[in-house]
């Protein structure tokens, strides 16, 4: 692993992780296109390195609301804390059965599919168009609304298939106040990434030989910056109702992958 593929993987990673343009999708492109197997899904450390960064500029940009939610919960009276930690944990539900009862048949899919990868791209760009056809509400998230947000973000795990542009676009199509989605949907993964991380550390034994310190800093950093700005960028564009700008490079973007994979 070069240190310029790391950077570039590492703000493909900060970019696509929030922006609703699939980072899987694009990590699967990126290992066609540098040739190599130790990118994006196959290479743990990478993998880990890279979602990192984007976890910690979650924590960042909603550093606010974390500390809120922090203080909420270890209050001895239930609290809108409680409440959000709740419908958080009734979203991870779906994602949760996928990850422990179909981690193997998903890890097959990760293997430089650009016919799978340019569909479910041109999926995440309906998906996108669909929603941002909806007109705005201001509605709450239920517990009933944060299952079937956890259903979009089960679904999701598919290479291709954009988290955030599905979660929120989901949220959208429930009635969802357009902020409160970005919100949600953005702290609802939390859990799930560092709980993956956890699980990915216990699995992995030893640490390989030639472990590539720099550029894995260079990759973790270059995902953080980027997702801090990504995230920010795209709580704006939700608010602004200009989602669907994503959703014609989504197909752009798929179907030069379809071709590409055809022939």
């Amino acid at each position: 692993m070069s240190t310029f593929e790391s950077l570039i993987l590492g703000i493909i990673q900060g970019l696509t992780e929030f922006l609703p343009i699939s980072s899987s999708g694009h990590l699967e492109i990126g290992k066609v296109i540098f040739g190599s197997e130790e990118i994006g899904e196959e290479s743990l450390f990478l993998t880990l390195t890279l979602h990192l960064g984007t976890a910690l500029s979650t924590l960042v940009v909603f550093r606010q609301d974390i500390m809120d939610l922090l203080r909420g919960i270890f209050s001895s009276k239930k609290n809108v804390s409680h409440i959000f930690i709740l419908k958080i944990i009734i979203s991870m539900i779906p994602a949760v059965i996928v990850g422990l009862f179909f981690e193997k048949q998903i890890s097959v899919l990760f293997d430089q599919n650009l016919i799978l990868v340019g569909s479910m791209l041109v999926l995440t760009g309906i998906i996108l168009f669909w929603a941002e056809r909806i007109p705005k509400a201001d509605g709450e998230v239920s517990n009933r609304k944060a299952l079937f947000i956890g259903l979009f973000q089960a679904i999701a795990i598919l290479p291709g298939i954009s988290r955030s542009g599905s979660t929120i676009a989901g949220a959208l199509i429930l009635g969802i106040d357009r902020e409160k989605a970005a919100r949600f949907s953005f702290l609802m993964v939390l859990p799930l990434i560092f709980g993956s991380m956890a699980k990915s550390l216990l699995d992995f034994k030893g640490i390989p030989e030639q472990l590539e310190i720099i550029p894995l800093t260079l990759g973790f950093f270059a995902s953080l910056i980027t997702g801090i700005f990504a995230c920010k960028w795209m709580i704006s564009l939700v608010k602004k109702s200009q989602l669907i700008y994503f959703s014609f490079y989504c197909f752009a973007v798929g179907g030069i992958s379809l071709f590409y994979g055809f022939f």
